[in-house]
């Protein structure tokens, strides 16, 4: 049920029995050691697997979002957040416009949940709608399992590193990086966060066993699939 991979005629036959979508929100910013899509490749990745068998609709990843404290790693893109927030509003609208009524947005990027407002700010104007916003990482029951594993996770670290984020050739570091003071970082500039941060890990092993991540990742579609299927 890729929207990618479907085209209008078929959406419209899906629209006559169910009015439900996900769109899945990532970012493209520094994550240290891995991919520069983490939050998009992550998003789209629980987005699909947990709509799967329910036969709803998946749209393609909105890749950018806002990011204006990493601007000092190259490859990051940030957007502003009127223009973010007017991306996610047009989204909406033409979703509505062509059938659909209720959508989850499945986010993979803490910087972009000031979406979550401009969502509830859209469903005032259109009553006949409702709107989901789910950040699948920290979701109960996934940052519960997180916490579980290993209480010492943050942003690049070893909870954002599974088999389909790392880079192929790429090492990690085999130690656990202290927790960086982020009340502290939150006051400095994009230059000033990387002077503090470094290579990007806010603090916390870099990978762990495949097992762990597995169960994690078991827990995040659980949870998102429930999500979906609660309308």
């Amino acid at each position: 049920m890729k929207i990618s991979e479907m085209n209008w005629l078929q959406v419209e036959d899906y629209l006559k029995t169910d009015d439900r979508a996900v769109v899945p929100l990532g970012c493209t910013e520094q994550h240290a050691y891995l991919s520069l899509s983490v939050d998009s490749i992550l998003a789209e990745r629980v987005a699909l697997e947990a709509a799967e068998p329910l036969g709803v609709p998946v749209f393609p990843v909105v890749a950018y979002g806002i990011t204006p404290y990493f601007m000092a790693y190259p490859g990051t893109v940030s957007l502003k957040a009127d223009t973010y927030l007017r991306i996610l509003t047009d989204i909406l609208d033409s979703l509505r416009r062509t059938g659909f009524r209720r959508i989850l947005f499945v986010n993979g990027h803490g910087g972009n949940t000031p979406g979550h407002t401009a969502a509830i700010e859209w469903m005032g104007q259109n009553p006949d709608c409702r709107v989901k916003f789910h950040n699948w990482w920290n979701a109960p029951l996934t940052f519960a399992k997180v916490k579980e594993i290993d209480p010492v996770a943050s942003h690049a670290s070893w909870m954002e590193n599974f088999p389909w984020t790392r880079l192929p050739n790429i090492a990690q570091p085999d130690h656990q990086k202290p927790m960086v003071d982020l009340d502290r970082m939150r006051t400095f500039g994009p230059d000033g966060v990387r002077e503090i941060l470094g290579d990007g890990n806010f603090g916390g092993r870099y990978q762990r066993p495949d097992e762990e991540m597995d169960a994690i990742w078991s827990v995040a579609i659980e949870e998102t699939r429930t999500l979906i299927e609660s309308w």
